[in-house]
Order: structure tokens, then C-alpha cells, then sequence
């Protein structure tokens, strides 16, 4: 039977004190049953792959969790700059880690896709969606230290699969919501719950 580890719905003032920010952003509120994030401008997660450059400065609000789990969020975007992104992030080490987010592209399609880090390097698999979907739902699946990522295009939709993938075996990882402006200031992503359980499926 599963169990909740963390069902956070923002409904208070405070956030559960199991979550921790790694990099914290200058602003970030809770309130109308959600959390708001305010990126800083020239915030990104990646590490060398094609540009070369490695920024680990994003910001991630996040819990350790032991063993399998799932957890899902329900995200809203506002959209400001290019490649503002918002999602889901596991985290094993700076050097191994993944993130799924819609990320926002001028004048063509957004991007709905999946970074995943391995031995320093990312890569990035996505596919082009409406400039509509802005609110949206990312759920992350771990088995061991395989990992499942499936993304709905709002509260009714139905889940589909975006990614399968491996990280670094370590009993603990942290996890959680994260946002990043790596162009400029001024997005705001809107959170409307963080929930995590253990197992490895869905009932």
C-alpha cells in the first residue's frame, strides 16, 4: 500500500519544512493556494554538452526522498523571456540530475521536453507544443534508479510518456519544483501542489 510522503498544496503561509531551496530565489511567495517563483535573470541548469557552458544556478525547492517514488506537480507559466522553463527536477549530484519543464521559445512552438545529466554532460530530447499550453502537469516515476517521465496537458488530461531514463545509483535523491530565467527577469511559474509517494507505479 502506498504511503504520501509530502502532499504540500500551498494553503498556508508556510511551506513544509522538509523542503529546502538550493539556490533560493530573491523572491518566491505562497499564497491563493500556490507558490510563485521569481527567477533571476541568467539562471539555467546544464552542464557542457554543444554550448559549452556549465550554469548550476536555477532554483530548486526540493525534499530528499529514499528509494522509489512518485511525484507529480501541476505548473502554470508566465511566460516572459526565451528559454524560460519551469517543471520537475531530480537531483543526485551536480554532475547527475534530470529536469522537465515546457520551455518557452519566441516566435515558433514551446519546447515539452526532458534534460538529463550524466557524468557531467546533458542532453536534451523535445517536441514542439502550443504556445497555449501553459498550465500543465509533470509527474516523475523512480524504480530503483530507472526514472519515468510523463507530462497532461491540464488537470483532466490524460498522462503520456515523455522520457525513460537512468541516473547515478544513490539511495537518496532530492526532488522537487524548480524554475530558471536564462535569458532575462521577469517570469513567473505557479505551482499548485507538489505531491510524492512511495512506489514505483500507479494505482
Amino acid at each position: 500500500m502506498k504511503q504520501t510522503i509530502l502532499n504540500e498544496t500551498f494553503s498556508q503561509n508556510s511551506i513544509d519544512n522538509r523542503l529546502t531551496w538550493y539556490n533560493e530565489p530573491n523572491r518566491w511567495e505562497v499564497n491563493d493556494e500556490k507558490l510563485s517563483i521569481f527567477p533571476l535573470a541568467e539562471t539555467d541548469f546544464w552542464q557542457k554538452t554543444h554550448y559549452g557552458f556549465s550554469p548550476d544556478n536555477g532554483h530548486f525547492l526540493n525534499i530528499k526522498i529514499e528509494g522509489d517514488f512518485i511525484c507529480e506537480t501541476q505548473v502554470d507559466c508566465k511566460f516572459k523571456n526565451q528559454y524560460d522553463q519551469a517543471g520537475l527536477m531530480v537531483r543526485v549530484s551536480e554532475e547527475s540530475w534530470m529536469k522537465t519543464s515546457i520551455e518557452f521559445e519566441q516566435n515558433e512552438p514551446n519546447n515539452l521536453g526532458a534534460v538529463v545529466t550524466s557524468r557531467g554532460y546533458s542532453d536534451w530530447s523535445t517536441q514542439p507544443v502550443s504556445d497555449e499550453l501553459i498550465n500543465f502537469g509533470l509527474r516523475i516515476t523512480r524504480t530503483g534508479s530507472d526514472y519515468k517521465v510523463e507530462c497532461k496537458e491540464n488537470d483532466a488530461g490524460n498522462w503520456f510518456q515523455l522520457r525513460l531514463f537512468h541516473l547515478e545509483d544513490k539511495p537518496i535523491v532530492d526532488v522537487g519544483v524548480y524554475a530558471c530565467s536564462p535569458k532575462g527577469a521577469g517570469f513567473q511559474a505557479d505551482f499548485d501542489f507538489l505531491k510524492i509517494v512511495n512506489g514505483s507505479d500507479i494505482d
